[in-house]
């Protein structure tokens, strides 16, 4: 019964200017649920990363810093991608800048 009345229907008309429109308007969420999305991870993400690359590379002799590692210790040498870090009297870390996260306040460390 519904498959002799499925091919006694007729071909769909051809597309007009209105069926443009609602296509637009199906893909309006998808558009939507982008700049949400932009707005709420991507974006704050990026400064994010361009706040701490800015502060690695402020980074200079005799500040304190903290690693990602826990490490707490005073920069004692800078290079170009590594600094030796001093986390206790003679003894010296070498690290990669990207692996600090914070400067710490002078006088944090005792």
């Amino acid at each position: 019964m519904f498959i002799s009345s499925a091919i006694a229907q007729t071909a769909p008309a051809a597309a007009s200017g209105g069926d443009v429109q609602s296509s637009l308007m199906g893909m309006l969420p998808l558009v939507l649920m982008f700049v949400v999305l932009y707005f709420v991870m991507i974006r704050p993400q990026m400064k994010k990363a361009k706040e701490h690359k800015a502060m690695i590379e402020a980074l200079s002799k005799g500040d304190e810093v903290a690693t990602a590692g826990g490490i707490l210790g005073k920069v004692t040498k800078l290079g170009d991608s590594f600094i030796d870090i001093e986390v206790a009297n003679g003894i010296e870390v070498h690290l990669q800048r990207s692996a600090v996260v914070q400067v710490l306040p002078r006088g944090s460390i005792k």
